[in-house]
């Protein structure tokens, strides 16, 4: 058996890689960043006010951790044509936030079925660990919904006019840090003891409008310690025309129903999407507001004016401001910055991967009045594939 590539789509549903390959074969798929930055002895390497709830919400272009995941997948096919997947994946971020706090971590190791059920030729049922319902933002590089775990459930349930997925994820145990406010040192461990149930409604059709609609609710076991705590979430996410509003909330959780954080409110709207000025230019954009009660509220704008010279070459110039207002606090926590980019990649477009990025940066951190400057210089390479 060969090793072949995938067609490849990134997606956020949570599968993460899908694409056709012949029955007993294997592929490989996966998503990185690398590289360096240099930066000046009394300049931070990263822009963004302290607090800031919505991701990267100066925006991620020349601000963003290396790292990267690397999936293998088996696929095979059963005599009624179901189609099976086995899928095994490896992670490393370079930041905490992203789990893996510079340790390699088993991300995925799920099987799934397609077509196994003749009535629902497209539903996929799957079991096991992989990313789970994580809906994400283009140039904040934020998951507003994040369900990662160990479990099981359906996608792509046919209802007519929709479909469903549904999903009972357990939270994986990521061990302790020294540092408490840092979560996971490789995320090697089983579950944590709360779990998830997850719900989607997508693909409703409204005119020249899709909406998807989210429903999650967060527990423990019983064999927690403290398991009188429960949290849900709602959202929604109406596209149009190469735009996308989202509104979520979220009571005694955030981003994710995992939380079980007693008596916190979140209420996060976000609007992106993009113009096109040329065959060759446009602008992508991004605003969003995210109040958590009684914490913080984080106001934010970002703006990626672009342009390609030829099916090689393109230039981004990437600007972002925002703002923390922290309860309590008498001023606000602000960042802004401006990154210009030099780009070679395999395409013309704005998504082409692979890309080489060469870029400068230059913006202001003020937390409260502590002010320090952010100038750095960097080479990166993205891809999926």
């Amino acid at each position: 058996m060969k090793l072949k590539a995938l067609t490849i789509a990134l997606v956020s549903s949570g599968m993460l890689f899908s694409g056709t390959a012949a029955a007993g074969e294997f592929s490989f798929g996966g998503y990185a960043r690398y590289g360096a930055t240099y930066q000046g002895s009394e300049d931070a390497l990263y822009v963004g006010p302290a607090g800031e709830l919505n991701g990267r919400s100066a925006g991620r272009l020349g601000n963003e951790y290396n790292g990267g995941e690397f999936q293998f997948n088996y696929h095979t096919e059963a005599a009624s044509g179901a189609k099976w997947q086995v899928g095994v994946m490896l992670d490393h971020w370079t930041a905490y936030d992203w789990w893996s706090s510079g340790d390699v971590a088993l991300k995925k190791a799920f099987a799934a079925g397609t077509g196994i059920f003749a009535s629902q030729p497209d539903m996929t049922v799957w079991a096991g660990r992989r990313f789970h319902q994580r809906p994400q933002t283009n140039l904040m590089d934020y998951f507003w919904m994040s369900h990662d775990g160990q479990g099981g459930g359906f996608d792509n349930l046919d209802l007519g006019g929709a479909k469903l997925n549904i999903g009972v994820v357990g939270q994986v145990d990521c061990g302790s840090h020294p540092d408490p406010d840092v979560n996971g040192v490789g995320c090697h461990g089983n579950d944590s003891g709360v779990y998830a149930l997850t719900s989607k409604l997508h693909g409703i059709t409204m005119g020249s409008a899709t909406l998807d609609l989210y429903a999650n609710y967060g527990f423990a076991s019983e064999a927690q310690p403290d398991n009188s705590t429960n949290a849900y979430q709602l959202a929604a996410n109406l596209k149009m025309f190469g735009h996308s509003l989202v509104v979520r909330y979220s009571d005694n959780a955030k981003d994710s129903v995992f939380d079980l954080a007693e008596d916190r409110e979140a209420l996060f709207v976000h609007l992106e999407g993009g113009f096109s000025f040329s065959d060759t230019a446009g602008m992508d954009y991004g605003i969003g507001y995210q109040d958590m009660d009684k914490e913080a509220t984080n106001y934010n704008v970002v703006v990626r004016p672009h342009i390609s010279w030829n099916d090689t070459h393109s230039t981004w110039l990437e600007a972002g401001y925002s703002v923390v207002d922290v309860e309590g606090q008498s001023k606000d926590n602000e960042a802004w910055k401006l990154t210009l980019s030099q780009n070679m990649a395999v395409g013309p477009h704005t998504w082409s991967r692979p890309m080489l990025r060469f870029y400068a940066t230059v913006g202001e951190n003020d937390n409260a009045g502590d002010k320090q400057d952010v100038f750095t210089l960097g080479a990166m390479w993205e891809a999926w594939w």
